[in-house]
Parts: structure tokens; sequence; C-alpha cells
């Protein structure tokens, strides 16, 4: 027990703090940002990253992993303010983290193998281009002095680490670009300038609003896109995680986590989250690798909020750019890109549109699902081609033997593979290098079978392995006979 919570939180704690250090910084435009875009109170967004990553870092199945408030999710939370207020917002935050608790309990992590390598490469390059676009409205109005600390800070983040790795160079950029501009006093945005930082605590709060079952009916449908959307971003963030660190990862914990931090924010204050590509990226860049640099982040998030609000209100915008401008570069995939030519067409094309509608819909959830039912399409396509190869045997029988998968995407296909009125008396499917997947299948034979019956000829089935035999006497054909 002992050497397990060394492992997952102490293993390097001088890296794993700094990097926790870091993150917090960054977190603070981006949830003010996102409570902007639900149309809240900056400290709802506030509040809530640091609950969930506090939380997180204990509960969840992903070590190193950054979970807050983020975009995906603030952009679903409109509706609710608008229509019930933000009482129900905390509500629907609340009930967003049951359901996700459930889907945990059923093992629904086990979907993320589902999901297509190609789509998986579409979605990190497509958050790659949207984190970088998110950074663009900061240059409207800009003066030379913006530029040069942007210049200043990308300056720091790759050239430091080649003459130290010792501390993470977007903390120590965001801190010598943060006393530069105070000291000449620069007339550049900063993190103050997004909104208000009230130096207070969360605290414990049960939603005030009234227990029935219309109530519960008015926020169900908007927790369930919640939970389905924060359960996409982390599942798909998770397993990038688990590349980036040749380690593996618990799934359905880490969804299980994700809902009980949910329940956590919505109680004290702050809106539901989920995993965040942008901030995991810098801790794990910056040498983050467990639970303590995800702890970290959020702790120092609200010591930053309660002891060093006026010093954070004072950080230059730019500089928090220049690290997400990294960020958007060393999340996309730009092998992707050399290797474009080389990648089969179709793989190539559900990259590309998953891109493309992740960045048009600004909807992970909706880009990924896109992805994988044209991938279904296709591979469905691909595998619809079956063959009959026929030979007339010393006996007089006729064997036909099929080649290729038997479903519902080759059932009539089939049919047409035999020909009934001029076959001999004796007909042999052999089916040694096919396989029988569904009820269509089973039909399929049924009805070639019923065809040859009809002609007074006989018909044997063989070479079924042993699940196609097992399908098709539970559909109800008769027990295939040869071998």
């Amino acid at each position: 027990m002992l050497q397990k919570l060394k492992k997952e939180w102490l293993a390097s704690p001088r890296k794993d703090i700094l990097s926790g250090m870091t993150v917090a910084i960054a977190l603070i435009p981006e949830a003010i940002a996102f409570s902007i875009l639900a149309g809240v109170d900056p400290m709802v967004g506030l509040y809530a990253s640091f609950v969930i990553a506090v939380t997180i870092s204990i509960v969840g199945g992903r070590m190193g992993m950054i979970s807050a408030a983020t975009g995906a999710m603030a952009s679903l939370m409109g509706p609710i303010i608008a229509k019930y207020g933000i009482e129900y917002l905390f509500a629907a935050s609340i009930l967003t983290g049951v359901i996700q608790y459930g889907m945990g309990v059923l093992k629904f992590g086990k979907f993320i193998t589902f999901i297509p390598h190609s789509v998986m490469i579409g979605f990190v390059n497509a958050l790659a281009i949207i984190i970088f676009m998110a950074q663009l409205p900061n240059f409207q109005g800009a003066n030379l002095y913006m530029y040069l600390i942007l210049i200043g800070t990308l300056a720091i983040v790759y050239g430091l680490p080649r003459l130290t790795k010792a501390v993470p160079s977007p903390l120590i950029a965001i801190i010598i670009m943060t006393v530069v501009a105070v000291t000449l006093r620069l007339d550049v945005r900063t993190v103050g300038d997004m909104g208000d930082i009230t130096q207070a605590l969360p605290f414990f709060h049960v939603p005030d609003i009234e227990v029935t079952l219309q109530a519960l009916w008015h926020i169900l449908p908007h927790s369930l896109a919640l939970a389905i959307v924060g359960i996409t971003e982390t599942l798909m963030t998770a397993t990038i995680v688990d590349e980036m660190t040749e380690t593996k990862s618990d799934k359905n914990k880490e969804i299980r986590g994700q809902g009980i931090a949910n329940v956590f924010s919505g109680f004290f204050g702050g809106m539901a989250g989920c995993a965040m590509i942008g901030q995991t990226v810098i801790n794990v860049k910056s040498g983050g690798r467990t639970r303590l640099s995800t702890f970290v982040a959020g702790a120092f998030l609200l010591f930053l909020i309660l002891a060093l609000g006026d010093v954070v209100k004072q950080i230059p915008m730019a500089a928090l750019v220049g690290v997400m401008f990294m960020v958007s570069f060393s999340t996309f995939d730009w092998g992707s890109l050399r290797n474009l030519a080389k990648t089969p067409r179709s793989d190539a094309l559900v990259m590309i549109i998953t891109v493309a509608v992740v960045v048009a819909t600004s909807d992970l959830a909706i880009g990924v699902l896109t992805g994988v039912v044209l991938s279904a399409l296709i591979f469905g396509w691909k595998s619809a081609k079956i063959k009959a190869h026929a030979d007339m045997e010393a006996n007089g029988a006729k064997r036909y033997r099929i080649s290729g998968q038997l479903f519902f995407g080759t059932m009539s296909h089939f049919v047409e593979l035999f020909d009934y009125k001029n076959d001999p008396d004796t007909v042999v499917i052999d089916f040694g290098a096919s396989h029988v997947w569904d009820h269509s299948a089973v039909t399929a034979i049924a009805k070639a079978i019923q065809k040859y019956k009809q002609s007074n000829k006989r018909v044997t089935i063989v070479g079924l392995n042993e699940e196609s035999k097992k399908l098709v006497e539970l559909v109800g054909l008769a027990a295939p006979s040869g071998h």
C-alpha cells in the first residue's frame, strides 16, 4: 500500500510540484474565459477548476492528467443559464457527475477501443488548431509590447531546455515576462483585464432549486449531453497521455473519478468539467507524471486566487498566449502531415473530416462520432465482399468454396452466388474460408438452401468454425452437416 502511494504521489515530487504550479497559472485565464463563455461569474470556472483538479488527483484513473473547467463543457451551459439560472447549472453539474459515475460503473471506458487511430489523430490535430485559434482574439488591439513579450516567452520556452531542464521553461517564461511587464509598466493586456478575481474560498452550497420530477426533467437532457462530451474528451485525452508517457490508465476509474469531481464541483459553486488536453500537455511536457502534479495544479490555483490575486492580475496575457502556442505546436501530430501521402486514402479522409468537423463545430463529441461512423462505413464497404469458387467433385457433387465475411452487408450477394437451376443434385457449400456473423447471414444460408430444395437438390454445409456453427444453430437453422 505504501509502495503504491509512493509510486502514485512521490515518484518525482520536485518535477510534479513545479509542473503543477505552471499548470495552475495557465489555468486561470482559461477558467475565466470558459466562465464568460458559459455566461457566469469568473469565479464559477475558477472554483470548478480547483475542486475538479484536487478531487480527480485522488480518485482519478490517469495520473498526470489535468481536469478542470473546459470550453467543450462551457459551450453547452449557456442554455441552462438562460432558461433556468445559475442554481440549475450547479444542479446540472451534480447530475452530470452522477451520470458519469454510473457510466464508469457500467464500464463505458471500453468504448475508447472502438475509436480508430485515424480518428484519434484527427482529434489531436483538431484540438491543436482550436487551442491556437483560441489565442487569436488576444491580438485584437495588440501593440508592439505584446508581440515582444510573446517572442520573449517563446524564446525562453524553447531555449531554456537547451541549458537546463531542472525547472519547467513555461513557468520561468511566465515569471520573467511578468516581472518585465510590471517593472517597465508596459501597456499590455493582463489576466486582470479578463474578469474580476474574488479572493474568497469556495463554500458548500446545495443548489436552490425545486426538488421535483419536473426540475429533473429540465436539467436531464443538458446533464446527459455534458456527461457524454465530458467522458469523450476525457477518454481521448487519457489515451493520448498513455501514449505520451508510455504508461497505462484505468479508463473506467477515470470516468467514475470525473463523476465524483463534477458532483463536488456542483456542490461548491462550480460548473462541470473534464480533462483538458492543453493543460495536460503543459503538465506532461514540464515533467508532471503523478497524482501530485494534478493536486498541486488545483491547490496552487486556489493559493494564487486567495494569496496572490493582485499579482496574478498583472500576468501579461501575451506570456500565457506564448505558452499556449507551445502547447498547440506540441499537440499537433506533424508526422501525420508528413506521412499523409503514404497513408491509406480512407484513413486520410477520416482524419481530415474529423479535423474539419471538430474545428467547424467546436464540438469534440460530434467530430469524434462523425469520424467513428465514417470509419465504420468504410470498414463495412471494404468487408462487404464475398466470393465463391466452384469445383466439380469426383462423386458428381459441386462444391462452392466461400471466401469473405457473411453478414448483413453481403447477405444479398451471397444468395446470388449459386447456379440453382443448372447445379447437380448434390451441392456442398464450404465455409472453411468464411465466417457467419449475424442473423442476416444465417437467413441468407437458409434462403440458399430453400432455393435448392425447391429444385429437389440436396445441400450440405461444411467448414463452419465453432462460433459460426453455434450462431447457425442458435438462430434455428438445421444443424450443419459435414466437416
